[in-house]
């Protein structure tokens, strides 16, 4: 662990009290500004293994200062993730419909665990995603990928109070009754589908909570927040209230489908990180082609 550390960060010890920037300046006297300021904002700097983007921040003696030796240039490209944010612990993407987020027993395909991998190994070879939580195959949206095992193990044990929102958007069939409210069940994970009771059956409590964002043309665009996160909860409880997903041949109606897309989208991530303890806040807009439906409506 202390050789792969070495290998990715440069590390100095700090010798007097001395603001970080000019303590940059000091390490780098060929460095313009420009570029030590690039390096705080791109997050290639640690003081004492924590990320610090604080041009001012006052070190003191005997801190340990890391500069990572990662190319500040090195892109991501990919036609299914777009990368929204990277630093020293976390990954935050898009994902596309249609990729798997990781590998199962029995898909062996490429997912977004796969690509991000490869990604990280073109700085060091040793390097791999961790999987925090995932994504339906046929759901879009916002995914965070841990860097190490350490950050994965504190995100996952710690979910529920690191996790301040998560949103989704999808269109459901025909138009909602109510302007918003909240579904709960118990969810039972039956390998081919997800069954819901309203009784305590032994399965996995499910609280969703809904608001309606627009009516017409026989569907509804709704905003959609989860208390839980349980296997295929959003389209379980959308059936519940019978008005089922747009596109969801499992659990809504099977040659329903406009978009050639399940119409569900993970637009919006809110969290504290689990090293720095900043409010990170992630949002994408809705899908274009999902308003598309409504484009008819009369106002």
């Amino acid at each position: 662990m202390v050789a792969r550390a070495r290998a990715k960060y440069t590390d100095y010890t700090v010798r007097e009290e001395i603001e970080l920037m000019a303590y940059l300046a000091k390490l780098m006297p060929e460095a313009s500004r420009t570029k030590l300021k690039s390096l705080l904002s791109k997050q290639l700097v640690l003081v004492d293994n924590i990320i610090t983007t604080q041009f001012n921040y006052m070190l003191k003696p005997g801190m340990k200062v890391q500069i990572s030796r990662a190319k500040a240039g090195k892109e991501f490209h990919n036609k299914y993730l777009k990368l929204l944010y990277e630093d020293a612990y976390l990954l935050v993407v898009e994902k596309k419909e249609g990729l798997l987020s990781v590998k199962t027993d029995r898909e062996k395909e490429r997912t977004a665990w796969s690509f991000l991998t490869e990604y990280l190994q073109k700085s060091d070879r040793r390097a791999q995603a961790y999987v925090v939580h995932r994504l339906d195959r046929d759901t879009s949206g916002i995914m965070m990928f841990a860097k190490d095992e350490k950050t994965q193990h504190t995100l996952r044990d710690n979910w529920h109070e690191i996790v301040t929102d998560r949103r989704y958007v999808a269109v459901v069939s025909g138009e909602m009754e109510r302007d918003a409210g909240q579904v709960e069940s118990w969810l039972t994970d039956r390998k081919l589908f997800v069954s819901s009771s309203k009784v305590d059956d032994g399965g996995q409590y499910a609280l969703t909570h809904y608001r309606t964002i627009k009516r017409g043309n026989g569907f509804s665009l709704m905003e959609l927040k989860l208390e839980t996160g349980r296997k295929n909860q959003i389209r379980v409880h959308m059936a519940d209230l019978g008005h089922p997903v747009v596109g969801d041949g499992r659990y809504g109606i099977e040659d329903q489908n406009p978009l050639g897309r399940l119409a569900l989208h993970a637009f919006k991530l809110c969290f504290t990180h689990p090293v720095t303890g900043e409010p990170m806040k992630f949002e994408t807009p809705y899908p274009a082609d999902f308003k598309r439906l409504f484009a008819k409506t009369q106002e």
